[in-house]
C-alpha cells in the first residue's frame, strides 16, 4: 500500500485555467486529465489524501457532479484535509476521513508528517525531521526544505508520493523565518 498526496485540484472551477495558467482547454479536460493521472499512480490498495479543495465554483454546489467525479477517484482508501474552498456538499462526500490538520506517518521517519491545506511557519516535530505538507499556493512556491507543496499546479497534475515530496524537499532551500520560530532546531 502506497499513500499519495495532492492538492487543489478544484474540479470543476473554470477560472482556475487561467488563474493558475493551466493548460487545458476546458474544465471537461482539466478534471479528465486529473482523474487520469491518479489512475496512472494510485493502485486499488492505495491510500489518496486531498490536501484541499477538492472542488470549486458552480459545480462545487452540484452534489451529483461531486458525487460522480468522487466515484472515479482510485484508491482503496481517499482522504480529504479541508481547503479553504471546501464547503457543504464536498464535506457531505463518502471520504474516509475529513480532518483540518493530520499527523500522518509516512516514509522512514518515525515521528508523524503534518498534513494541512495551508503552509505552516512550525508543526509537531518539525526539529526532528517531519515534513509539513500542504497546498493552498498553487504555483506561487513549492515550499522549502521542510515544508512542500503537493498541489497539482507544481506537480505536473500528478498525485506524488512521499518518496516524490522528501526528494523535492532536498533541493528546496530553508524557509527564511525558520531560525526565527524554531532557534534551537539541529
Amino acid at each position: 500500500m502506497t499513500i499519495w498526496y495532492t492538492a487543489d485540484t478544484h474540479f470543476g472551477h473554470e477560472n482556475i485555467l487561467s488563474y493558475c495558467s493551466r493548460p487545458f482547454s476546458s474544465v471537461s479536460q482539466m478534471d479528465a486529465t486529473l482523474i487520469e493521472n491518479m489512475w496512472k499512480v494510485v493502485g486499488p490498495e492505495d491510500h489518496l489524501w486531498i490536501l484541499g479543495d477538492f472542488a470549486y465554483g458552480a459545480k462545487a454546489k452540484d452534489p451529483a457532479y461531486l458525487q460522480a467525479i468522487f466515484l472515479q477517484l482510485p484508491g482503496a482508501e481517499k482522504h480529504l484535509i479541508v481547503g479553504n474552498h471546501d464547503l457543504g456538499p464536498t464535506l457531505q462526500l463518502p471520504w474516509a476521513s475529513v480532518s483540518h490538520l493530520v499527523e500522518l506517518h509516512d516514509g522512514p521517519n518515525t515521528q508523524a508528517n503534518t498534513l494541512c491545506h495551508y503552509p505552516m511557519i512550525t508543526w509537531n516535530h518539525a526539529r526532528k525531521g517531519a515534513l509539513q505538507l500542504f497546498g493552498h499556493v498553487h504555483n506561487n512556491w513549492k515550499g522549502s526544505n521542510n515544508s512542500v507543496n503537493v498541489g497539482v499546479d507544481v506537480w505536473d497534475f500528478m498525485p506524488v508520493s512521499f518518496n516524490d515530496i522528501a526528494r523535492r524537499a532536498k533541493s528546496l532551500p530553508s524557509n527564511k523565518h525558520w531560525r526565527d520560530v524554531e532557534p534551537r532546531s539541529n
